[in-house]
């Protein structure tokens, strides 16, 4: 396992505390698949919820996917034990929908967040979600959708929300939710030879109204965002 602790230090120093008032969004995103997003995320929310004020939350956003809270229950001892599962959601709200939608043996539709829980861990300094995606029938989906209310309403719980987003190659979710988000932190691998790739993902989460905070380099190295525009050249 790679130990991430130091960097992702630099990088919690880079982006600040959240705000005292409400709680602060980032997503991790990378522009195709392997670069270690999830593993980047992963560490930084840890960290996070070490230094944090309140409780962090961790959101596999990969409806397609899911991997996050097995990879933390596979390692109790850097995250505890994982405690009972609770609904994803403070008020109701999610940020996905299904379509055709869910029907119960009674014939009446099941909000899609009720597919959505989160256990925690670090003794509740850290939440972890998981999507029931087992639950779906053939020609359903589950779908992000471009809607701030589920991100507001838990910025009221939490001092830090990390969103694990798929790779842009196989997935829109980075773009959709970039314009709900406080920044979106970009990660590469080392090896990647093309900037070209990661470029584009960039301009285009811009260019949906995203802000952009900055690059994780091979999963351990923190670029500010002038480190960007110098590869724009």
């Amino acid at each position: 396992m790679i130990d991430l602790t130091s960097e992702m230090a630099g990088l919690w120093a880079a982006l600040g505390p959240a705000p005292a008032h409400r709680g602060r969004v980032i997503q991790f995103a990378a522009a195709t698949s392997g670069e270690g997003v999830s593993t980047v995320a992963r560490e930084y929310a840890r960290l996070a919820a070490v230094r944090a004020r309140r409780p962090v939350w961790l959101i596999d956003a990969d409806l397609a996917q899911q991997g996050q809270l097995d990879a933390v229950m596979s390692e109790p001892d850097r995250f505890g034990r994982a405690g009972k599962a609770a609904i994803a959601t403070p008020d109701g709200s999610i940020f996905f929908a299904v379509t055709p939608r869910i029907m119960d043996r009674q014939g009446r539709p099941v909000h899609p967040a009720r597919l959505m829980t989160a256990r925690p861990l670090l003794g509740g300094r850290l939440w972890v979600t998981r999507f029931a995606g087992e639950i779906l029938r053939s020609g359903q989906r589950a779908e992000v959708v471009p809607d701030a209310r589920y991100w507001d309403s838990l910025r009221r719980h939490a001092d830090t929300i990390v969103i694990d987003s798929p790779a842009g190659e196989r997935s829109d979710t980075c773009i959709t939710l970039a314009p709900f988000v406080d920044s979106t932190v970009l990660v590469v691998a080392a090896e990647e030879g093309s900037a070209t790739e990661p470029m584009i993902l960039r301009d285009e989460i811009e260019g949906a109204g995203g802000r952009i905070a900055g690059l994780v380099v091979n999963r351990s190295t923190y670029k500010p965002p002038a480190f960007l525009k110098r590869l724009a050249g």
